[in-house]
C-alpha cells in the first residue's frame, strides 16, 4: 500500500517548479492597526495544545519543528506570537526570515504582489525549557484566504538530539548552553530533508539527550517513550491526534543510553543488564506503536558510534521484533559523520547524508 502511495506522490512531485523568491518584511503592529482582521485558515505540523475561546485560539506546543502553514491572495498578512522564548523562521514563498525571542504580539508582513503566497511560521529550535505559543495568521480586507498545501505522506520522526538538529549550523564543536541553543536548526535537519521529496507532511518528537531506558551519561528526568504520550512535556494533555495516522515512522534512539558509561547508583549494575533493559523497552514501544498505527513503515536508524554498540543493539531490536511477527521495519546504518555541529553532534552535512539514506530507504519500498 504505501508502496503504490509513494509511487504516485514520486510521479506527481516530479514536475514542481518552484516559485521566485520574494522580498518582504517583517514589522510589529501598532494597537490602531489590530481592527478589521479575518482569521486565516491553517494547516499545523507537529503536536500543539488548543487553548482559548474558539473564536480565538492558542496554539501551545513544545515538542520541536512544529510549523504553521497558511496561504492568502493579497499585498498583506499580519501573524500574532504567544508567548515563551523561540527562534522562529518565517518563510514566504521561497524566501525566509528568522525572529530571534520575538516580543510577543501583533506582526505584519506588507508590500506583497496582490496574488497567491504561501507562508509559513516554524520553530526551529528546542524548547525544552518550556512551552511557547502561536495565535494564528490573520488578512485585512485587502486580502483573501486561499488554499494552504495538502499533503499526500505523513511521516514521523522519533528521537534524540540528531533528530532534533542539536548544534547542526555550528561553526565550531564547543558550545555553551546558549551556543547549542542559538544554533540548532530543526527546519534545516533530518525530518524536513526526508520529507521534501516526498512532499510530506511531518512531526519530530525527539527531546535532546533522553533515551529509550537511559538518558545522557544518567541524568533523570522522563526518557523519550515516557515523554512520548504527550502533547507537552509537562504530562498535562495526552496527545491524541485522529487526523495524524503517518504511513512511515522513523526512530533513532540509543545514542544516549550508550555513549556514556555506567556510574555508581544507577539501576543496570553491568553493561550487559542495559543492554537487556534497552532491547525489551524499545521493542515494547516499537510495540506500542504498531498498536497505533497498523499500517506503518519502521525505519530505525543508527551511527557507529560508541564502537558499534549503539547499531548492535538497534539491530537486536529490529531482530526482536521480526521474531514476534513484525514484517514492516528495516535498519539504516549510517557511517563516517563528520559530527562537527555542537559537542561533536552531526554537522548540515551530516544531516544531508543521514537523510539521504533515510529517504533511500523508503523509496526502496516503492
Amino acid at each position: 500500500m504505501i508502496s503504490r502511495l509513494l509511487a504516485l506522490i514520486l510521479a506527481l512531485t516530479s514536475f514542481t517548479v518552484a516559485a521566485p523568491p520574494v522580498k518582504f518584511q517583517i514589522s510589529p503592529v501598532s494597537s490602531s492597526e489590530k481592527t478589521g482582521l479575518h482569521v486565516l485558515p491553517m494547516h499545523i505540523g507537529g503536536r500543539v495544545l488548543q487553548r482559548g475561546a474558539e473564536s480565538a485560539p492558542s496554539y501551545e506546543r513544545q515538542w520541536p519543528g512544529t510549523y504553521f502553514d497558511t496561504a492568502f491572495i493579497g499585498p498583506d498578512v499580519y501573524f500574532k506570537l504567544g508567548s515563551g522564548d523561540a527562534i522562529l523562521k518565517i518563510t514566504l514563498d521561497q524566501s525566509s526570515q528568522s525572529l530571534t525571542k520575538p516580543a510577543p504580539g501583533l506582526y505584519v508582513i506588507r508590500g506583497l504582489t496582490n496574488k497567491h503566497h504561501d507562508l509559513r511560521l516554524e520553530v526551529i529550535t528546542e524548547s525544552q525549557a518550556g512551552p511557547t505559543s502561536f495565535d494564528g495568521f490573520f488578512a485585512p480586507r485587502s486580502a483573501k484566504p486561499d488554499t494552504p498545501h495538502s499533503y499526500p505522506l505523513q511521516i514521523e520522526f522519533i528521537g534524540d538530539s540528531h533528530t532534533v538538529g542539536y548544534g547542526n549550523t555550528s561553526p565550531k564543536r564547543e558550545c555553551t548552553e546558549d551556543e547549542v541553543w542559538a544554533t540548532t536548526d530543526t527546519s534545516q535537519g533530518i525530518a524536513p530533508l526526508v520529507a521534501r521529496p516526498f512532499h510530506a507532511d511531518y512531526q519530530v518528537n525527539a527531546i535532546s539527550g533522553r533515551g529509550i531506558v537511559r538518558n545522557y551519561n544518567g541524568f533523570p528526568g522522563d526518557t523519550l517513550p515516557a515523554a512520548y504520550p504527550f502533547t507537552l512535556l509537562d504530562h498535562t494533555s495526552r496527545y491524541d491526534n485522529p487526523d495524524w495516522r503517518p504511513q512511515v515512522i522513523v526512530v533513532s534512539l540509543g545514542t544516549n543510553d550508550f555513549s556514556t558509561p555506567l556510574h555508581a547508583g544507577e539501576k543496570w549494575k553491568t553493561r550487559d543488564e542495559l543492554h537487556a533493559d534497552y532491547e525489551q523497552t524499545y521493542a515494547e514501544f516499537l510495540h506500542q506503536l504498531r498498536a497505533r498505527n497498523p499500517k506503518a513503515y519502521f525505519i530505525l536508524w543508527a551511527t557507529e558510534m560508541s564502537d558499534g554498540e549503539i547499531l548492535a543493539e538497534v539491530q537486536k531490536v529490529a531482530d526482536r521484533v521480526r521474531s514476534a511477527g513484525e514484517k514492516q521495519i528495516s535498519v539504516v546504518p549510517v557511517k563516517e559523520l563528520e559530527v562537527t555541529g555542537c559537542n561533536y553532534h552531526p554537522s548540515l552535512t551530516d544531516d544531508r547524508k543521514i537523510a539521504d539514506a533515510i529517504v533511500a530507504a523508503i523509496k526502496a519500498k516503492n
